[in-house]
């Protein structure tokens, strides 16, 4: 982010402001810490800040401080596209195209306010008056911690702040252990454990709160488990039947794909979820190396991300939406077998 730019967010942000905050649909670890830390920062500036969600998020992710405060657009959508209406600034966190805020994306285009973003994936959107926009960045919490040192204010970072930050980053670098996790980000990290996050604490509030049932889903999802060898690939399947059956709540899935890229001699790993209620089938890519999954969820699922982390969906069946995957592998397999 340009100085100039810093400076008039800075001149921006120096007398109080209505503020919409919003992450990206079905938000994650680094979306909801990311908005809850910058939230909380914008308040000690007396700011009337208040994220919105486009939908709700898994339970192990509504211990954050503040939380319950965050609006969810799907099931209160009258107010908050009124306050998107009515906000001066409107911050985008960990998403790069509007299309991303799913319902929200019309109402946020309308909106007048002066548009932020502060994200760390691939191929932005030119829709924001100010981008900060990085991808060799760990995650957007340590995004956000950039932003507010930009602004001269590290002193503000307080114990909630800390652990608003330190959730996201945990999150999005797999417990600090995928290449993005760089000596700054561990600098970061001390920093915020000095600050009063908690790290044990907030490891046990994400990692350690299975329910039997979604521990009984896991179970199903590596029993679906296959390999293909030629193309040092796995995926895993999980059909609408089979998630009614363990009575899946949002979350229950998460992390699962990276069972498969754990497989020796695995660089590629791919998870298919049947979604019989929006007609599509949900698909997370994970990869090892320089395999970027980011170009092939972007070419052939409509979608996009990292280079070793991507979503993506696709409107045929469970069994085609594999067939299809299955498919395209041989024109990777040189790329693959490289690594």
């Amino acid at each position: 982010m340009k100085k100039q730019d810093i400076a008039d967010i800075k001149h921006l942000l120096s007398s109080p402001k209505k503020i919409v905050i919003v992450p990206h649909k079905n938000p994650d670890g680094d979306a909801i810490g990311s908005t809850l830390g910058l939230y909380h920062y914008l308040k000690k500036g007396n700011h009337n800040a208040q994220i919105i969600a486009p939908n709700d998020y898994p339970n192990f992710l509504k211990w954050i401080p503040e939380e319950h405060t965050i609006l969810k657009h799907d099931s209160q959508t009258k107010v908050c596209d009124t306050l998107i209406k009515d906000a001066d600034i409107i911050f985008t966190l960990d998403f790069n195209a509007l299309h991303r805020a799913g319902n929200m994306e019309t109402a946020l285009a309308k909106s007048n306010a002066v548009k932020i973003m502060i994200d760390h994936h691939q191929a932005p959107d030119n829709y924001a008056k100010y981008i900060f926009s990085d991808v060799s960045m760990s995650s957007t919490c340590e995004m956000v911690y950039h932003f507010i040192n930009m602004l001269g204010d590290l002193n503000e970072i307080d114990s909630t702040i800390a652990t608003c930050l330190y959730l996201g980053i945990m999150t999005d670098t797999g417990s600090f252990r995928f290449p993005s996790t760089t000596s700054e980000t561990h600098k970061i990290i001390a920093h915020l454990i000095e600050k009063g996050a908690d790290n044990a604490q907030i490891h046990n509030n994400v990692y350690d709160s299975n329910s039997y049932n979604s521990l009984q889903l896991l179970g199903c999802a590596l029993t679906n488990l296959k390999v293909i060898p030629e193309s040092r690939t796995a995926y895993i399947t999980l059909s609408q039947e089979e998630l009614n059956k363990f009575d899946y709540k949002k979350g229950d899935t998460e992390g699962i794909v990276n069972y498969g890229l754990s497989l020796e001699n695995v660089i590629l790993a791919a998870i298919f979820i049947e979604d019989k209620q929006e007609g599509i089938v949900k698909i997370s890519l994970r990869s090892k190396g320089n395999f970027s999954v980011n170009d092939m969820s972007r070419t052939h699922f409509e979608g996009g991300g990292h280079i070793n982390a991507a979503g993506g969906k696709s409107y045929l069946s469970l069994n085609h939406t594999v067939e299809k995957f299955i498919s395209i592998l041989p024109s990777y397999n040189k790329a693959l077998n490289n690594e």
